[in-house]
C-alpha cells in the first residue's frame, strides 16, 4: 500500500519527467514520436522510482527504453533541478516499458475479427 507521501512524490516526478522528455523530443526535432510517462511508483524508502513509459509508435519503444536507461543519471539530474525545492533527496530512476496500449490494440483487433471467444 502506497503512502500519501509516496503518491505525492510520484506525481511530482511524473509531471516533471514528462515535461523534460517531451521537451527533449521537440528540441531534437523528432517527429512521429510520442513519449508518455504513464505511471511512477516510489518505493517506501524513497530511494527508487519505477517509471513506466509508453512510446508510440511501439516499434521504437525498445530503442527509446535503452536510451532512457543509458541516460538515467542525466535525466535524474534534470528532474532533481526542477524539484529541488520540493524534495530533499531525488530517488534513482528505473525505466520500464508500459505496453498497455499494445494490449488494448490486440483486443481491438480480435474484436474486429468478429469471432466470439466464448462460443
Amino acid at each position: 500500500m502506497e503512502t500519501t507521501r509516496q503518491k505525492r512524490i510520484a506525481k511530482i516526478i511524473q509531471m516533471d519527467l514528462a515535461e523534460i522528455l517531451q521537451g527533449e523530443v521537440r528540441k531534437a526535432g523528432i517527429k512521429n514520436l510520442i513519449i508518455t510517462v504513464s505511471k511512477v511508483k516510489v518505493t517506501p524508502d524513497l530511494n527508487l522510482a519505477k517509471v513506466y513509459v509508453s512510446v508510440f509508435p511501439s516499434s521504437k519503444a525498445d530503442d527509446i527504453l535503452k536510451a532512457l536507461t543509458a541516460n538515467a543519471k542525466q535525466i535524474k539530474h534534470a528532474v532533481a533541478q526542477r524539484v529541488k525545492h520540493q524534495l530533499r533527496k531525488m530517488p534513482d530512476l528505473v525505466f520500464y516499458r508500459d505496453d498497455s496500449l499494445d494490449y488494448i490494440e490486440k483486443i481491438d483487433e480480435e474484436l474486429e475479427k468478429g469471432e466470439n471467444p466464448i462460443d
